[in-house]
């Protein structure tokens, strides 16, 4: 039996806002959250202990001349010191779980999500919106985790140090009870103004992040066109903007940083003024003094943590926002409702938006005089979008997508390619033999991308290779893959004229028997196949084969053009 691995399925998260998924990943591990607020409220309550040990030993030993009564107020403070020590390493210990915990879930159910748009994705978000969601939104998610722990214990123990100021003087605690709150309640409309603002910086953020991608990603398209310049300028220019931006959230952090450290040391300084006061007219003894100055001087760790649990609050919901934002967007297909089973033998296929039949078995290809209609109908037979098509007597729409996805494949020249040996950056549901693969490469021509044959490595994307090297590496891929139907867009467009004949007359061999779609204008391509369709204005006008379809004007315009 298989080992249960933890947080195989990380739960279904409440997107209903940025405030609600932050309190469902504090659910989601309440047992874990329940023993840092224990260990953190302890540690913290501990804190304002040795102030009142001190005091003790200080009128009823070195006052009172009692010796005994020192060594057990020191003993007592030694071994508070110690157990806090171990309270302060257990909870750093716990907060670190629950911060992973909550990193980890979120990483879960963003792919998870990525994953289930799959091709309505790019159409949706930016490649930069989802980058910064893993660079830094995840961060700032799992930092406000802190606030379960700290955060709580700050609280309990700024009433504890009340409560223990009310047996000095109830004019201190007064100070305290009233003054603490005071000072969260200056920082306010600082922290809305740190949301507001760094919610425009993460969009923007996003928006260069994602143009940098592109820059690098059609580097060579740019270089050869002469575009780089220009490119290179517009990404300056937002860069700067970004820049200022940031310069903004900054000036907003840094006075909330130091509000933060300076208020609590004033606030120090005022109650340390009253109670010398109070001290010197009798009022409390200086026991009772050195009490008050300790407790306050304890005060402001925990007003430290709820400061900056206040900070992080803030910046966790920009961040819970863009993941709400990415988990609140449906997928194009409707995935829910009862399957039925696609056709168990050869079928036609029909789009009948268009009025195409793709005949079983059969290599078909799709002249469009607007390449934008041909991608449309590859949408729709390839179930990227719901439609009326049908594969033989059954709806696409009615097919479990897993079973579409298995059966008919679209290759496309925007997939991505993997970084690895040729035998990794080509495999895809099963990992396909050596002769698979050699003889998936001479069909799509393409021993020239891969110089040390089968042990070849591919980088990312492919970016040591040429534009038609790319589209060869993803050709083989798709015909290994081998699916019943396959709907190849634009196969050889970065190709020359003799590999591109190779390539058409290869291809229709491999797959003869199997039901194939090509779109593509090139005669070459469109000469091989069994049958072409002609679309205007996105419906078939005429099918035929090539050379019956070049009687037609508008067609023989399209493909000789």
């Amino acid at each position: 039996m298989r080992p249960r691995v933890p947080y195989d399925d990380p739960g279904t998260p409440d997107a209903r806002g940025p405030a609600r998924y932050l309190w469902w990943l504090v659910v989601a591990q309440r047992g874990r959250v329940a023993i840092g607020v224990v260990v953190s409220s302890t540690w913290m309550v501990l804190l304002t202990l040795p102030p009142l040990i001190i005091s003790r030993a200080v009128d009823e030993g070195l006052r009172a001349r009692d010796t005994g009564a020192l060594v057990r107020w020191s003993a007592a403070l030694l071994g508070i010191a110690a157990l806090n020590a171990v309270l302060g390493m257990l909870r750093h210990r716990v907060m670190s779980f629950i911060r992973i915990d909550a990193s980890y879930r979120t990483v879960q159910v963003v792919v998870r999500q990525v994953v289930r748009l799959g091709a309505a994705l790019p159409r949706r978000v930016s490649a930069g919106e989802v980058v910064n969601i893993g660079s830094t939104d995840v961060g700032h998610i799992s930092r406000v985790m802190t606030t379960t722990g700290p955060g709580v214990g700050a609280v309990v123990a700024f009433f504890v140090v009340a409560v223990l100021l009310l047996e000095v003087s109830p004019t201190l605690a007064l100070v305290v009870l009233v003054g603490v709150p005071l000072m969260m309640g200056l920082l306010v409309p600082l922290l809305n103004r740190l949301q507001a603002t760094e919610t425009g910086y993460r969009v923007d953020q996003a928006a260069v992040t994602a143009r940098a991608g592109d820059i690098v990603s059609g580097l060579r398209v740019l270089c050869g066109i002469g575009g780089k310049d220009a490119f290179a300028g517009r990404y300056r220019t937002a860069s700067r903007a970004l820049q200022a931006q940031g310069y903004r959230v900054g000036a907003v952090t840094s006075w909330i940083q130091a509000l933060g450290l300076g208020l609590p040391s004033l606030f120090l300084a005022v109650v340390t003024w009253l109670a010398a006061r109070m001290a010197a007219t009798g009022g409390i003894t200086v026991g009772g003094m050195i009490a008050v100055y300790g407790y306050v001087a304890v005060l402001i760790t925990p007003v430290y943590f709820l400061i900056e649990g206040a900070q992080d609050i803030s910046r966790g919901l920009v961040a819970a926002r863009r993941v709400v934002r990415l988990l609140v967007l449906a997928p194009d297909v409707d995935e829910g409702g009862p399957r039925t089973p696609g056709p168990t033998g050869p079928a036609d296929l029909r789009d009948p938006d268009s009025g195409l039949v793709v005949p079983a078995g059969r290599m078909l290809a799709v002249a469009a005089a607007r390449p934008s209609d041909a991608v449309e109908v590859v949408d729709r037979l390839g179930r990227y979008v719901d439609s009326g098509a049908t594969w033989g007597s059954v709806p696409l729409a009615a097919m479990g997508i897993d079973e579409v996805r298995r059966r008919i494949l679209v290759a496309d020249n925007d997939a991505h390619l993997f970084a690895g040996a040729l035998r990794e950056a080509v495999a895809g549901r099963e990992d396909p033999d050596d002769e698979a693969i050699t003889a998936a490469v001479r069909t799509a021509a393409a021993a020239d991308a891969v110089p040390d044959g089968l042990d070849s490595e591919v980088d990312e994307q492919g970016r040591t290779l040429s534009g038609g090297q790319r589209q060869r590496l993803r050709l083989v891929r798709a015909l290994l893959a081998d699916p019943d139907v396959l709907l190849l867009v634009e196969p050889t467009s970065a190709v020359d004229a003799h590999t591109e004949a190779l390539i058409a007359s290869r291809v229709h061999a491999a797959r003869k028997g199997r039901t194939t779609v090509v779109t593509s204008t090139s005669p070459l391509l469109l000469d091989q196949a069994d049958e072409v369709a002609y679309l205007v204005d996105g419906r078939v006008v005429a099918t035929g084969t090539h050379p019956e379809l070049l009687a037609h004007p508008g067609y023989r315009g399209l493909v000789f053009r």
